[in-house]
């Protein structure tokens, strides 16, 4: 039996849950879905330039699992521009989400 997932704090607001392609409908592509605690990880490492122990402590959790979930964003996020595929962000039940 796996451990429960730990509350992770998310503090971002989105504009769009959904980048796509130009020029080809949302029908036709494949789908990347990025998770909300992946968006923050972004947003903390990539945007605001934290190193990873202080985004970690921002989003309670340790640095080892925010490594692993900024690494899992970036790869999902290089599929979706290399491959030409939509990346949708899905929010989780289980995220904590603020405002900023």
């Amino acid at each position: 039996m796996s451990r429960p997932k730990k509350c992770r704090c998310v503090c971002c607001k989105l504009q769009s849950d959904c980048f796509k392609p130009r020029g080809t409908p949302l029908t036709d592509l494949d789908q990347v879905t990025l998770k909300m605690d992946e968006l923050e990880a972004l947003r903390l490492a990539d945007v605001e330039g934290l190193y990873q122990k202080e985004a970690a402590r921002q989003m309670n959790i340790s640095r080892a699992t925010f490594g692993r979930i900024v690494e899992a964003a970036h790869r999902k996020v290089a599929e979706a521009i290399l491959h030409g595929k939509a990346l949708r962000i899905e929010s989780e039940e289980s995220t904590t989400r603020g405002t900023t």
